[in-house]
C-alpha cells in the first residue's frame, strides 16, 4: 500500500494559492485514477483506491500546513507502512518556478510542512515530489508569498507542472522510485540533476 500525501491548507481562502500545489495535484490524482477524496479520519479528508494495482490512500491533511506532520504521523503509525511507501507532494521555492523534482529523502529546507513531517516521524527519508512555485521578490514577505496566487501567466505553467506531478506520483508507485527519478528529474538542457 502507498499513501500520498499532498501538502496545503484547508478551506477556501487558500483553495489557489501556491502553498496548496499538493492538495492540487491530490485532486488530479483522484480525477485520474477514479478515486473520491471524501473520507475523513488522521486529521485529514482522504480517498482509497488504486494505482497501478497498488492501493493507494490519497490525503489532504486538515491540520494546516505547520502542523501536517500530525497527519502523516497518525497514518505512519496507524498502517504500519514501510517510510519509502508514504510520499509527499509538496511546493518548493526553491527550484525552478514549475519544475518537478523527486527526492528520495532529505531536509525540510524553508518548509513548515516538510519540517513538521520531519520532526514527527523523527526521520526525513521519505520519498517527496517537489513542484516548483517560484521565488519571492527581494523584500517580499516569505508567508505572504506562498499565500499568494498565481498570476494568469504563471497558472497556465504551474497546470501543467500538476499534471507532471500527478504523472510523478504514479510512476514511482507503478515502476519504483529509481525508474520515476530517471524520468522526470531531467533538467531542461537534457542534463540529470
Amino acid at each position: 500500500m502507498f499513501v500520498v500525501v499532498g501538502l496545503g491548507n484547508p478551506g477556501r481562502a487558500y483553495a489557489q494559492t501556491r502553498h496548496n500545489i499538493g492538495f492540487n495535484t491530490i485532486d488530479l490524482l483522484g480525477k485520474r485514477n477514479n478515486i473520491k477524496i471524501n473520507k475523513i479520519k488522521f486529521k485529514s479528508v482522504y480517498g482509497e483506491g488504486f494505482i497501478g494495482g497498488e492501493k493507494v490512500l490519497l490525503v489532504k491533511p486538515q491540520t494546516f500546513m505547520n502542523n501536517s506532520g500530525e497527519t502523516v504521523r497518525d497514518i505512519y503509525n496507524f498502517f504500519k507502512l514501510p517510510i519509502e511507501n508514504i510520499i509527499v507532494v509538496v511546493d518548493d521555492i526553491d527550484i525552478d518556478f514549475a519544475a518537478v523534482r523527486i527526492r528520495r529523502k532529505g531536509s525540510a529546507g524553508s518548509h513548515n510542512g516538510l519540517k513538521s513531517i520531519i520532526y514527527l516521524l523523527q526521520r526525513d527519508d521519505f520519498p517527496r515530489v517537489k513542484i516548483g512555485i517560484g521565488k519571492k521578490g527581494q523584500y517580499e514577505d516569505l508567508a505572504d508569498f506562498v499565500l499568494s496566487k498565481f498570476s494568469k501567466e504563471e497558472q497556465e505553467l504551474i497546470e501543467g507542472s500538476i499534471l507532471t506531478g500527478a504523472e510523478a506520483v504514479e510512476a514511482i508507485i507503478e515502476k519504483g522510485i529509481d525508474d520515476a527519478m530517471n524520468q522526470f528529474n531531467i533538467k531542461t538542457n537534457g542534463a540529470q540533476d
